[in-house]
């Protein structure tokens, strides 16, 4: 009975288009209007579902892959975990990932435009199933050339995500869809980060089955999530777009303008803070509990458990933001990112007196913090942190998916550029900078990118108001061939 049900519900959207193709059918506005609407859901539910499949693969193997290089790296037998001539780090690999990652970004445009969201996703997905399958076969050259192509795949996948979550939503819903995506996604953190605990319990190497059988259980996952973006529907109330009709070069050419637009500038500093804070919360604050000694044997063990947390903030942010978006759409987004400012703000100030400065620097603290550290706090730090990021994020892409309905792919591929771009250089920095200086690099960009988002945003509502027109541009004036910001 369950596999009949999922079989129904996989040939749904193919049964919707052989019944009804809306572009030949004869029905009414209201009856059209309808169809799109229901159209629209699925596709904002099954993408959520997608990436939420393809990123427990991915997240789960970034979380553990450095315990496995370890094991993988000291003399021993096969059967043990150790492969001869392997000297892979996870943090190389990282470096390598957002370098290209950052750099691609300004070509993905292009290529949706080129091949549109779809084709893109799975393609981009393809490249996150390579980088989880080289864990079957652990070597130097096949880590680092899969890094480098996650990068790429990286950066088309997310430019293409934002733009298909943006055509598939309206004025009224991106809160609540950015909300409902925000929430699935971060689901893979929950995941992965609970499969990874019960597979390593009681474990420090691991051994040949052990790796193998995670990977081949995150390679299966991440593959099935690329096969369901085939149910995606097709959207043809978003042909006349001019940003799915762009050639590559005039996609690239969109990019550029868009980007030296004021409100984008103001944008880009926000997305700058969202890279320093995704770096911190996903490699950084997890190592640092797990290098403190006063936490003895339940050190590894809590770092695990700070992911989970992280996640649990992470989901339940997207769902009430998701469920309450109609509400805080007319308050404006500007007090959730507020929020989001503040819950950050005291989780930074938890982790400065609660955890060692040299953690990220040593693989056992020999300082002190300013109290004893304390478990159930370094816990509550990671779930404020990931309840501040899912303030953060959610209304980014509110905004986005609002205010630059008509260059969804550029505005998209800007925020993933600049973010991409922060935490390659977190990366860089954060294995040889104490904690302390980390937080105040982070406290920084939190302050400014948040007076900057509130100031395109409160532009924005004011010329809605001068305006007084119910359009789904979030105050955004459109000028054939001139890209525009919120008028100030």
């Amino acid at each position: 009975m369950p596999l009949r049900l999922i079989r129904r519900l996989l040939l749904l959207p193919f049964r919707a288009s052989a019944n009804c193709n809306i572009s030949n059918c004869k029905m009414t506005g209201g009856q059209a209007i309808e169809v799109h609407q229901k159209t629209k859901m699925f596709n904002v539910v099954f993408l959520s579902l997608t990436f939420m499949l393809v990123f427990t693969a991915f997240q789960t193997l970034g979380n553990i892959q450095q315990l496995i290089f370890d094991t993988a790296m000291k003399n021993g037998t096969a059967e043990s975990g150790y492969v001869a001539g392997f000297s892979g780090d996870a943090r190389t690999s990282a470096a390598i990932l957002y370098a290209t990652f950052t750099f691609f970004n300004w070509f993905a445009p292009s290529v949706v435009a080129r091949l549109g969201p779809r084709i893109t996703m799975m393609i981009g997905a393809g490249a996150y199933n390579l980088y989880v399958g080289q864990l079957l076969y652990p070597q130097n050259w096949l880590l680092y050339t899969s890094s480098a192509l996650v990068g790429i795949g990286a950066a088309v996948i997310w430019v293409a995500q934002g733009s298909f979550l943006t055509v598939n939503s309206d004025k009224e819903n991106t809160g609540r869809n950015s909300g409902i995506f925000w929430a699935m996604f971060q689901l893979s953190g929950f995941i992965g980060n609970i499969f990874a605990y019960f597979m390593f319990e009681g474990k420090t190497e691991i051994d040949e089955v052990t790796r193998n059988t995670v990977a081949g259980t995150l390679l299966g996952v991440g593959i099935g999530g690329m096969l369901l973006m085939i149910v995606f529907r097709p959207t043809p109330w978003a042909d006349g777009d001019t940003s799915n009709t762009d050639s590559p070069t005039q996609a690239l050419r969109r990019s550029g303008k868009l980007f030296t637009t004021k409100n984008m500038l103001l944008l880009s500093v926000t997305f700058f803070y969202t890279g320093l804070a995704l770096s911190f919360w996903s490699g950084v604050y997890g190592p640092c509990i797990g290098r403190t000694a006063a936490f003895e044997d339940e050190a590894k063990s809590l770092a695990t458990i700070s992911g989970i947390m992280i996640a649990i903030g992470e989901v339940l942010g997207g769902l009430f933001f998701g469920i309450f978006s109609a509400h805080f759409v007319k308050k404006g987004r500007d007090p959730i990112v507020i929020l989001g400012f503040f819950l950050s703000m005291v989780g930074y100030f938890l982790v400065f007196i609660n955890i060692p400065n040299d953690t990220p620097i040593h693989p056992l603290s020999v300082e002190e913090a300013f109290i004893t550290p304390n478990k159930y706090l370094a816990l509550t730090c990671s779930f404020l942190l990931g309840l501040s990021d899912a303030c953060f994020n959610t209304q980014v892409y509110s905004l986005l998916s609002a205010a630059y309905k008509d260059n969804a792919a550029p505005a998209f591929a800007i925020f993933k550029f600049m973010q991409s771009g922060s935490a390659f250089i977190a990366f860089v920095y954060a294995p040889v900078l104490g904690l302390w200086w980390q937080l105040l690099i982070c406290v920084v960009f939190d302050i400014l990118g948040t007076i900057t988002f509130c100031v395109v945003e409160w532009e924005a509502h004011k010329h809605e108001k001068r305006t007084n027109e119910d359009d789904t541009t979030c105050g955004v004036e459109e000028t054939p061939g001139k890209e525009t910001d919120p008028e100030i």
